[in-house]
């Protein structure tokens, strides 16, 4: 017999299965630097996307080829159609300027910068087998206990908690396993964040309480943690829009491709504490 949660896990995977792969996309490698001062002249959105895992991950299995974690390309939150490689790619706001490979735990980094403000965009897609990781780095960067940079050209870009604006996209892996790491606030620098995973405010804000950040967007139950959601909130972010006005435009996006009321994706997908 199914349980509820069960159901409510179905459920969010036959929307998930909306999504569609595509040929991976063909582009040049640039080298990567570390540990420089951030160059304060532009601001970095920092994005950790845990790549949907079948083996290693709590989820209601989706077909093989959108839920090999170890595989990017065609990966459901990364090469599929509403991956973040994918949306950010064909996005007319953003240019690509760099492709990265940090280490084995994160597959691949890429670096975009927007085409008319002074904002860089560096998305991460971590090993699936790695969400713990990717999980700890996200919480650990929010607290500012985790800074650093990467170098693209003249350019020193602050990521983690160095950037301004933190994101993660993927499944809630604090449904599945406990942190025994502990997270305190190192400064006094306050970060925006974005938390697209299912019941993210609650499970996600029992790790943030007393750190310095303020939710720009998060969500109080199943959710699909595609990139359009993202996508469109940044575009607020960067516009200078409120988090109330920043939430109702990740909102009608959810709305358009998930075929559900707006009233229903703001329910969802909420803003502040």
């Amino acid at each position: 017999m199914f349980t509820r949660r069960s159901l409510l896990l179905i459920f969010a995977t036959v929307c998930l299965l909306f999504a569609h792969t595509r040929p991976p996309y063909q582009y040049a490698s640039s080298a990567a630097g570390a540990q420089n001062k951030p160059d304060n002249t532009f601001r970095t959105i920092h994005v950790f996307v845990a790549l949907c895992d079948n083996k290693h991950q709590g989820i209601v299995p989706v077909p093989a080829s959108l839920g090999n974690g170890q595989e990017p390309d065609a990966n459901l939150y990364w090469g599929a159609r509403y991956g973040v490689r994918t949306y950010f790619l064909q996005s007319k706001e953003w240019k690509l300027v760099a492709k990265l490979r940090p280490d084995n735990v994160v597959l691949e980094r890429l670096v975009f910068k927007h085409i008319h403000k002074n904002y860089y965009l560096i998305a991460d897609a971590y090993d699936g087998r790695h969400i713990r990781e990717c999980i700890e780095k996200f919480l650990s960067s929010a607290h500012g206990m985790l800074k650093d940079t990467v170098t693209i050209g003249h350019q020193s870009l602050g990521v983690c908690g160095s950037a301004s604006l933190l994101a993660y996209i993927g499944h809630d892996g604090l449904m599945d396993f406990t942190l025994d790491k502990s997270f305190i606030q190192r400064d006094t620098s306050r970060r925006d964040l974005i938390v697209l995973a299912c019941y993210s405010k609650h499970y996600f804000g029992n790790f943030l309480n007393n750190a310095r950040v303020q939710p720009l967007v998060w969500t109080t139950g199943l959710m699909s943690p595609e990139a359009y959601t993202l996508h469109d909130a940044i575009s607020g972010y960067i516009a200078g829009e409120s988090p109330q006005q920043i939430r109702a435009r990740a909102a009608r996006a959810y709305a358009a491709y998930q075929r559900c009321s707006v009233r229903a994706a703001t329910n969802l997908l909420v803003s502040g504490w």
